[in-house]
């Protein structure tokens, strides 16, 4: 095995040479980066990142859950943790997994040389108990109540936690990047994706609006206040309705937007002109999209457009993986952009336009991870280390699933057709997509 001490003065071997020489003899490869075990032994290629094994805990852990998951209560928990570049950590260490992971085949005496080597740093024992931070819900796959349940886990978090990673919009989804200029900030491409969606929707004064998941209130606050829209818009979060309103009535917009804590399948007070879902299809789950494709086209008047804004992702994890299944998003399903089409054609839709903004929102949540380490003492101080672990965790592992394009994001156009077919809309998209901003003094 080539090893680069990257500090001389360090324990060589120990604890880290064995699981290393363990590793190495399973897959057939040095390790990517370099690990420090407990006894403060450490082995590896110097010059990058370090992942810590502070305790036998992490080891047991990943023993009794070895994927990802396994990983994830160990880092969240503190008994695993990474010195350095925390994305380059990570980075290392899912590139590694993917090129010598994904075929592995493991013998009999390999699971006997593996569990030898586990007893010898005495890592063999009962599973430790899960993280206080991990989701437990209860009740029927995306029921009333479940959704209600799932939707609080993430976002009734803090509003206090929030304002530290977003921006003062408390727009909470992949902003729109339309400058590298050094005084163009998070804000502005959250500012332009807002312009992007309300321009898209044709949205003019007195038009009626339904705003399906208006999170902290940041497009339905622009639709009224920049396109003098009349919004109705609804949310399963108690903490996001209660700072919603507040900033409503301190714009003084009560009499624009209508702000409710009603779930989507409950909205009864249609036609609304236009609508608008961003990124919370992804909440609906497999079974009731079709269901939730219905109740916009129901709310809509004819030739009525929608903008749904939504994650998009191809292969075996559409709730986005083990870890965010468990602690961000539970019941989260997300499908290829495609299917997404076809479910909105299916519910009577016609697709007007699709636009890819993976790199927007690979870029918008670098952007929240830098604020968020900037704050993370405070970050701590409200939520606690173990969910700001969670939370450190969650950002980076989504940075890099945008930037490695298993995840995607893209902003859907569609219309409900008059009778006769009839879209309203112009031929060209320089036509279709302006609308009448006019900002309020």
């Amino acid at each position: 095995m080539s090893v680069l001490m990257s500090d001389p003065s360090k324990t060589v071997g120990g604890i880290a040479g064995k699981l290393a020489d363990r590793v190495t003899a399973l897959l057939g490869t040095d390790l990517p980066c370099r690990i420090r075990a407990w006894d403060g032994s450490e082995w590896g290629p110097g010059g990058g990142p370090v992942v810590v094994i502070r305790s036998r805990r992490a080891l047991r852990r990943f023993l009794w859950k070895p994927d990802e998951l396994g990983i994830a209560r160990a880092y969240v928990t503190g008994d695993l943790d990474v010195e350095g570049d925390i994305e380059e950590g990570f980075r290392r260490l899912r590139r590694f997994g993917r090129e010598h992971g994904k075929h592995l085949a493991l013998h009999p005496r390999d699971y006997l040389g593996l569990a030898g080597t586990l007893a010898g740093v005495g890592a063999i024992g009962l599973p430790p108990k899960r993280p206080t931070s991990e989701a437990q819900v209860k009740g029927r796959l995306h029921s009333k109540l479940r959704d209600s349940a799932v939707i609080a886990h993430h976002y009734d978090l803090s509003n206090d936690f929030y304002e530290l990673i977003l921006d003062e919009s408390m727009a909470y989804s992949s902003a729109y990047w339309t400058s590298d200029g050094p005084d163009y900030g998070l804000a502005d491409a959250q500012t332009d994706k807002l312009d992007l969606v309300c321009r898209k929707l044709g949205l003019k004064p007195g038009m009626r609006m339904l705003d399906v998941g208006c999170g902290w209130g940041s497009l339905s606050i622009h639709a009224a206040r920049d396109y003098g829209a009349t919004v109705t818009g609804v949310t399963l979060s108690r903490e996001q309705l209660d700072f919603a309103r507040k900033r409503v009535a301190d714009l003084g917009l009560q009499e624009q937007v209508d702000l409710r804590l009603q779930d989507y399948r409950d909205v009864d007070d249609g036609p609304y002109d236009v609508a608008t879902s961003i990124e919370m299809g992804e909440h609906v789950g497999k079974e009731n999209y079709p269901t939730f494709v219905g109740a916009l086209f129901r709310l809509l008047g004819p030739e009525g457009r929608v903008v749904i804004q939504q994650m998009s992702r191809s292969g075996v994890s559409p709730g986005g993986g083990p870890f965010i299944e468990a602690y961000i998003a539970p019941d989260m399903h997300m499908r290829p952009v495609g299917e997404t089409v076809a479910l909105l054609e299916q519910g009577g839709f016609e697709v007007r336009d699709v636009e890819a903004m993976r790199e927007h929102y690979a870029r918008t949540i670098r952007a929240w991870h830098a604020t968020f380490e900037a704050s993370w003492d405070e970050a701590v101080s409200l939520v606690g280390e173990e969910t700001a672990r969670v939370w450190r965790l969650y950002l980076v592992g989504a940075l890099l699933t945008f930037d490695d394009g298993s995840t995607g994001v893209d902003q859907i156009l569609a219309v409900k057709p008059a009778d006769g077919g009839s879209s309203g809309m112009a031929p060209t998209r320089a036509e279709w997509a302006v609308g009448d901003r006019h900002r309020r003094s």
